[in-house]
C-alpha cells in the first residue's frame, strides 16, 4: 500500500504521462485527493493559478486513471462512450436486436448468430 507522498511522487515524477502498467488503488486514491487539494487551494488564490494547476495535472490525472483501468479496458470504453449525446439512443436501439437474438437461441432455432434487420 502507498502512501500519500509515494502516490504523489510517483505520479508526478516517474510516471508523469506513463499510460501503461497498473496502479494501485491506493495509488489512484491518493493522487485523486491530491488534485482535489491543490485545486480547491488554487481556486482560493486566483482564477489563473487554478487554470495552470488544473492543466498541470491534467495528463498525470489521466495516466494514473488509465493504469488503474488497465485490467477494466471494456468498462474504460463503455464509460466514455456513455459519456456522448446520443449513446443513450444507440444503447437502446441496440436492446432489441439483442433480445431477439437471446430468444432465437433459447428457442433452439440455431440462428442465434444472425443480426437481426433494423426496424424502420
Amino acid at each position: 500500500m502507498m502512501t500519500f507522498g509515494s502516490a504523489v511522487s510517483t505520479c508526478l515524477q516517474r510516471k508523469y504521462v506513463d499510460f501503461s502498467g497498473r496502479a494501485s488503488r491506493s495509488e489512484f486514491w491518493w493522487f485523486a485527493l491530491f488534485q482535489i487539494v491543490v485545486l480547491v487551494v488554487a481556486s482560493m488564490i486566483h482564477e489563473a493559478v487554478y487554470g495552470i494547476a488544473a492543466l498541470a495535472l491534467l495528463l498525470p490525472a489521466l495516466a494514473v486513471g488509465a493504469r488503474r483501468l488497465q485490467r477494466l479496458v471494456a468498462a474504460a470504453v463503455f464509460r466514455a462512450v456513455r459519456g456522448f449525446p446520443g449513446a443513450a439512443l444507440l444503447e437502446r436501439a441496440a436492446e432489441p436486436a439483442a433480445g431477439q437474438c437471446l430468444r432465437r437461441a433459447a428457442a433452439g432455432s440455431g440462428a442465434a448468430a444472425v443480426v437481426p434487420a433494423v426496424r424502420q
